[in-house]
């Protein structure tokens, strides 16, 4: 089942195109990653898609439940934005319990519905505290379970991870992880690459207000290379003759750099065992081999033309 449809959707403000032609598709249980630098359209696409702004051009679908774009689609929805929505005044408990009575939660539901919020973040023992004294990290959390406690069935997260420290960071990307099993859809935006690639299903690259591709991170990665890459460390890299190497059936190309040999092989052959028998055969000792596999990172660069945080 597709929960957003997305065709042609544009958006300019004055003579300036934040938004341009994308068309995207999130399927129900996918954690959708939508990749790209700051500046990329990103918080753009999500405040059409909540409606926080009005389209140019194009179509939003939003179907839950299979009512289109109903009321009852929109109380399926929750929303983390980019910039931290929580009252420093109201409590913790305080704060979540607000923001879930919009959904017309009430009484012990709601009493219900909060603890689990704030047990699930990890902020049960805070219940009583004002974010006000609150960690960047802890505030972040809370504002997760301000946007879970009515248990949507798509949850919208735009650089939820942005200004917080390592441990926040693992717990919210953990959250999610745990959210989508639980059966939670979730779009997420950051321009961090490493994040993407721990937890996304169905992955788009983002630029210039453009969907550059979209796909796995297998199928973006097979993008950018027809190769596999070995990286063989060994003590002295003098004793590698590299004309043997290149004899392997497969090896197109083999680079030595001191003691690291990396060797470059078609990926339609597998090779692997001829290669290290050449090591075992020559006496030379492998401290370490590693397949090299190209990251997220890499396929931003060589569809770009420059780094995801130029």
């Amino acid at each position: 089942m597709d929960i957003v449809k997305i065709i042609g959707l544009t958006k300019k403000f004055g003579d300036f195109t934040a938004v341009e032609n994308i068309d995207l598709t999130i399927k129900e249980g996918e954690i959708y990653g939508l990749l790209g630098p700051n500046g990329a359209g990103k918080s753009t696409i999500i405040n059409m898609i909540c409606g926080l702004i009005t389209t140019t051009k194009g179509s939003i679908e939003i179907l839950v439940d299979n009512k289109k774009n109903s009321n009852s689609a929109k109380r399926n929805i929750g929303v983390v934005p980019q910039d931290i929505a929580v009252y420093e005044d109201l409590t913790c408990y305080e704060n979540v319990k607000f923001f879930a009575s919009l959904y017309g939660i009430k009484g012990k539901e709601l009493n219900k519905k909060v603890i689990e919020a704030l047990e699930f973040v990890g902020l049960e023992g805070n219940a009583k505290s004002f974010p006000a004294s609150f960690s960047g990290g802890m505030k972040r959390r809370l504002n997760i379970a301000c946007a879970i406690a009515h248990t949507p069935k798509l949850l919208i997260m735009d650089e939820p991870t942005v200004g917080i420290d390592p441990q926040s960071r693992n717990h919210i990307l953990e959250s999610v992880v745990k959210l989508n099993k639980l059966g939670c859809t979730i779009i997420y935006t950051t321009h961090y690459m490493e994040e993407i690639e721990a937890i996304s299903t169905m992955i788009s690259i983002i630029d210039h207000g453009k969907v550059i591709v979209s796909g796995t991170k297998e199928e973006l990665k097979a993008i950018v290379t027809d190769k596999n890459t070995v990286e063989v460390t060994v003590i002295d890299g003098k004793v590698i003759k590299e004309e043997q190497l290149k004899e392997i059936k497969g090896v197109t190309d083999v680079f030595v750099n001191e003691n690291k040999i990396k060797i470059d092989s078609l990926k339609e052959i597998n090779n692997l065992d001829k290669i290290i028998l050449y090591f075992t055969d020559n006496s030379i000792p492998i401290r370490n081999i590693e397949n090299k596999v190209p990251d997220l990172e890499t396929v931003f660069l060589t569809l770009t033309g420059r780094k995801l945080r130029d």
